[in-house]
């Protein structure tokens, strides 16, 4: 995969992640810098998703740790235990939030 190709493709997942959250009843900030999107919860706790271009990698941040998600066929699987990147996500932000957090890939 390109540099490009990557980047087309892990900019649609930050895109697909800010308007998920943005149109979900749960209380999260979104913050988009570059390719960087922050999560931020109502008790301070936040969650990264940062595009790192030079592994073809998405990298996430939570409290729970860190993870790293490689495009496998159409979908970002974790490099450790192969869990999807959008499940990984409402998992996180379920945790973090209190409260069920649905995000799915379009």
């Amino acid at each position: 995969m390109t540099e490009s190709e990557f980047l087309a493709l892990a900019e649609a997942v930050l895109a697909q992640v800010e308007a998920t959250v943005e149109d979900s009843d749960v209380d999260i900030d979104c913050e988009r810098t570059g390719n960087v999107l922050t999560l931020e919860f109502e008790d301070g706790s936040k969650i990264i998703v940062n595009l790192q271009t030079p592994m073809s990698e998405i990298w996430v941040a939570a409290r729970s740790g860190g993870y790293h998600y490689r495009l496998k066929g159409d979908e970002w699987r974790d490099t450790r235990d192969g869990t999807e990147l959008f499940e990984a996500l409402s998992r996180f932000a379920s945790q973090q939030a209190g409260e069920t957090v649905t995000l799915q890939a379009d």
